[in-house]
Formats: structure tokens, C-alpha cells, sequence
């Protein structure tokens, strides 16, 4: 299997800031000790490619450093030029992977998931629209018939994706979230499911099940983007459910035999993870690396 990683593309950050950004080299020396995955450093994505998704003008003052501090601030992410450079190969990660899963099954981005950026400006951490740029990237550049499905399981609503793919019937949005947390103000996708706080690992795992069945009797997707968020474990601080390592296992086995079942491929990024000890995030993506790997043999 593939994985495409940006780690080595580090943002200059304050000392305390909240941002995680240590998970995702300790993440890729893990991924490394697995001899089934080859792990690539991500493209970057081109401004062609971010275009799909995102206004001329908002592109322009990222490249030229003329976001405002109010912008900056919703950010999250003080402006710099390794900020660009490592929100394009993030994005460009995903693009890689969908194109490598349309392939060979399944493929990774060890980052991304960056949901929360719209049409014209940034949020919650996200500069580029990972999600909606590889979904858009593969019917401009792949086929324009491609039909996709994004499978978003990370904890926060993916408000982002929502608005900017809204009007458009190829590409089925999906958010599974925390009805509670962050953003406050929603967005429609094309199917959302709020759930409560504390949300224990049987209702959450209904509940993506039958997600699923309404996804498939109404969409008929060829192939799948999923955001596979590490903040719906019980030990994150920011997540606020409370699913179990195993109920976490096996979120990600649904989703992998869903599409397997269906001979859809899968791209998938690690999302959101913000665990009370780092290690307990890094544990949960390097779990989903490894059910990833399981289904990829059967493919």
C-alpha cells in the first residue's frame, strides 16, 4: 500500500501552540516498520488543481503572505511560507492518493483531512480543502464521469467540504460528528448525523451503518475519499465521544469492507486527532494504517 506523507514540511509554531504537528513524523517512523506499505513524499498540489475548489483571491493573498490577522487567526496558523508549502503538499497528498487508489484498491495521505477550509477562506487549522480538491481533481484529470463519495468520521463536521461541494450531485458528502462540538454553525452536506456527547462505541457504530445504507440507496459511488479522524476516541481532548480503541478498529473495518464489498476504491487521511497524550492519537491512525493494509491484500 501507499502513503503519502509532508511531515518533513514543518510549520514554524509558538512554543504551547495546541496544533499537534509532532503526530505526523511519529506516525510515518511507524508506518515505516510495516514492509507492505511504501511510503512518498506527497506532490504538491498545483494551483490549477486548488482552483477546483478554491476562490482565485483567496489563493493569492496564502501565496503572497496578504491573509489578514483575522484571517490568520481563524486559520489558526500564523502566515509563512512553510505554511503554503506544507497546506499544498497536504492537499496534494490526497490527490496522490485517490489517483493511487483508483489503481490498487486503497491509498493513504498520513496527513490531511483539512475539512474545515471553504471556498474563500480558512478555518480550524485547514488552509486547503484536501478532500474537495482530490475529489474534483479526479474528474478534471481522471474521467468527468467519476462519481465520489467522501466518508467524513472525523469527530467536527466537515463544514468546509459541505459548502463547497453543496450544488454538486457527483460528489456525495457524508459527516458523521459530535452534534455539540466545533464549528457551531453547520453546514448541509448531502447527509449529516450529529451524535451526542459521550456517544459510547454500539450507537456510534449503528449509527455509521446505517449512514452507510442511506449513502448507497442514494448515491452510487465508483470510488470513496474518508477522513479517518483519531478524535472520537475516548481519550481525546477535543472530541468529546467516547468510542473505544476496538469501536475505533472497528469504524475503519466498516468503511474498508463497505467499499471492498462494493469494489470501490478508498482514499483515506488521518483527519483530526488531538489526544490527552500524543501517543494515544498516533496509536489510533497507525491502527487504521493497519486495517488499511489488511483489506489492500483483498482487493
Amino acid at each position: 500500500m501507499k502513503a503519502y506523507y509532508s511531515d518533513h514540511f514543518v510549520l514554524p509554531l509558538p512554543t504551547g501552540h495546541r496544533f499537534p504537528m509532532e503526530k505526523y513524523s511519529r506516525l510515518r517512523d511507524l508506518v515505516g516498520t510495516l514492509s507492505s506499505v511504501e511510503t512518498i513524499e506527497a506532490p504538491a498540489a498545483s494551483d490549477t488543481q486548488i482552483l477546483y475548489c478554491h476562490d482565485p483571491q483567496y489563493l493569492i493573498k496564502v501565496i503572497e503572505g496578504k491573509l489578514s490577522p483575522q484571517e490568520q487567526k481563524e486559520i489558526g496558523f500564523p502566515w509563512s511560507v512553510k505554511m503554503v508549502e506544507r497546506s499544498r503538499r497536504s492537499a496534494g497528498a490526497t490527490v496522490a492518493a485517490a489517483k493511487t487508489a483508483l489503481e490498487e484498491g486503497i491509498a493513504a495521505n498520513l496527513a490531511g483531512g483539512t475539512h474545515h477550509a471553504y471556498r474563500a477562506i480558512g478555518s480550524g487549522f485547514c488552509v486547503f480543502n484536501d478532500s474537495a480538491i482530490a475529489a474534483r481533481t479526479l474528474q478534471k484529470e481522471i474521467s468527468p464521469h467519476l462519481k465520489i463519495a467522501v466518508i467524513d468520521l472525523d469527530v467536527h463536521q466537515g463544514n468546509g467540504t459541505a459548502a463547497i461541494l453543496q450544488n454538486d450531485p457527483s460528489i456525495f458528502t457524508l459527516s458523521i460528528h459530535g452534534e455539540n462540538n466545533f464549528p457551531f454553525k453547520k453546514e448541509q452536506s448531502d447527509l449529516d448525523l450529529g451524535l451526542p456527547d459521550g456517544c459510547e462505541d454500539k450507537l456510534y457504530l449503528n449509527a455509521l451503518c446505517k449512514a452507510l445504507e442511506e449513502l448507497e440507496s442514494r448515491f452510487k459511488a465508483d470510488c470513496i475519499i474518508y477522513l479517518a479522524g483519531a478524535d472520537p476516541h475516548e481519550g481525546d481532548r477535543l472530541g468529546r465521544l467516547n468510542l473505544s480503541k476496538e469501536g475505533m478498529r472497528q469504524r475503519d473495518e466498516t468503511v474498508f469492507q463497505f467499499a471492498l464489498d462494493r469494489k470501490l476504491s478508498v482514499a483515506f487521511s488521518m483527519a483530526g486527532g488531538y489526544g490527552k497524550e500524543i501517543d494515544s492519537t498516533v496509536d489510533i491512525h497507525f491502527q487504521t494504517i493497519q486495517t488499511a493494509v489488511a483489506f489492500q491484500g483483498l482487493y
